[in-house]
């Protein structure tokens, strides 16, 4: 674990499956740079996740990888292709849900930001969705054991929804503690015409958390209406806190408004541990092929840098972390793009540049 000051970083880090095994190496490398230029340096700890872990050990989140976790302030991840895994284990938690629920990482912050040079729907979009990340609608977070999903006869289906007071003050601390960092205006999703008293409490939380934060504008939005809002006028809003569901489908609308899914981080975190992992999935079509874009896991890792930075107090890795961020719009603005941007770039030709951003005086 690293200590106040050190200059050494220990960062657990999991492949993944896909394109994993290319945008994460590519994103070592540059984090290795970008540390490198403030004299600090990373230890890296490799961990074994998805098909690699199964062929291993019969599970795609080995118990000795969570236990290396619990000795690490942060790590990364690659993306995970659940949805391949063998049958016997394709029924189990994904791998992200497991080492989220596992420690307790309740904040899924998705910044949706257009890259400069990059075509997008919403070219002055600058925005952070905060997601609740550990219940609400989705019935994977919501059970002490099983998905929250059952089926009483094989013609019917049910799932548990859950909301909790406690679990929707953090959340909203979290996000109305960004926006003073930001534009001070946070917006609050719900939808509770029809669901009244889930997203009712959701809503109703957020706003009393808000009365701690008067240099804080605060609104509220039904889901459906703020989709409409977003693509008509997404450059209007700040910070969005939303619980789960409602968190992941808004964030996957506003990565594309913003320019693309491929360039969109994403940081899950606690008080005590964050996660960078992209938002995007692991592109089995394109794995191997050297076609894919590293960007998203690139400013995950910058966000994590810089929470890292604070959280330990050293400049040093906040400064890291945005130094990664310049690079990338550098070579964005330069013209370089791998083929989902519009562009001729290979992954390892768009890493390198980004590198040598980075390792720029």
């Amino acid at each position: 674990m690293m200590g106040s000051m050190s200059d050494r970083v220990e960062l657990g880090v999991m492949v993944g499956d896909g394109i994993g095994r290319e945008i994460v190496p590519a994103t070592q490398r540059v984090m290795e740079s970008a540390a490198g230029a403030y004299g600090l340096a990373i230890d890296w700890v490799p961990l074994e996740l998805g098909f690699d872990a199964i062929a291993s050990s019969g599970t795609a989140v080995p118990q000795a990888t969570l236990d290396a976790l619990v000795g690490l302030d942060a790590w990364i991840m690659g993306p995970h292709d659940s949805a391949a895994y063998p049958k016997e284990v394709r029924g189990d938690l994904a791998p992200g849900g497991v080492v989220r629920k596992t420690f307790n990482l309740f904040a899924n912050v998705r910044p949706a930001a257009a890259l400069p040079g990059v075509a997008a729907m919403s070219p002055n979009m600058d925005l952070v969705i905060v997601r609740e990340n550990t219940e609400g609608l989705y019935a994977d977070r919501n059970m002490a054991v099983g998905s929250g999903e059952f089926m009483p006869t094989p013609d019917i289906a049910l799932a548990v929804g859950v909301f909790t007071r406690s679990a929707c003050e953090r959340i909203a601390h979290t996000a109305f503690e960004l926006a003073r960092t930001r534009r001070r205006h946070v917006t609050i999703v719900h939808k509770a015409n029809v669901l009244t008293m889930t997203t009712g409490l959701f809503r109703d939380v957020c706003r009393q958390v808000g009365e701690q934060y008067p240099d804080v504008e605060v609104d509220d939005f039904h889901v459906d209406a703020l989709a409409a809002h977003l693509v008509r006028r997404g450059a209007d809003f700040d910070v969005i806190v939303a619980e789960n569901m409602f968190g992941d489908i808004l964030s996957d609308l506003t990565a594309e408004l913003s320019g693309s899914l491929g360039t969109a981080p994403s940081l899950n975190m606690s008080e005590t541990q964050a996660m960078a992992q992209a938002a995007h999935g692991a592109a089995p079509d394109i794995a191997g092929k050297n076609r894919a874009n590293p960007t998203a896991m690139l400013l995950s890792s910058a966000m994590l840098l810089e929470w890292l930075g604070s959280r330990q107090s050293d400049e040093r890795l906040a400064h890291a972390g945005s130094r990664i961020r310049q690079a990338v719009d550098a070579t964005v603005a330069s013209g370089v793009a791998t083929a989902d941007l519009g562009g001729q770039a290979s992954t390892a030709e768009f890493t390198e540049i980004v590198d040598a951003h980075t390792r720029r005086r």
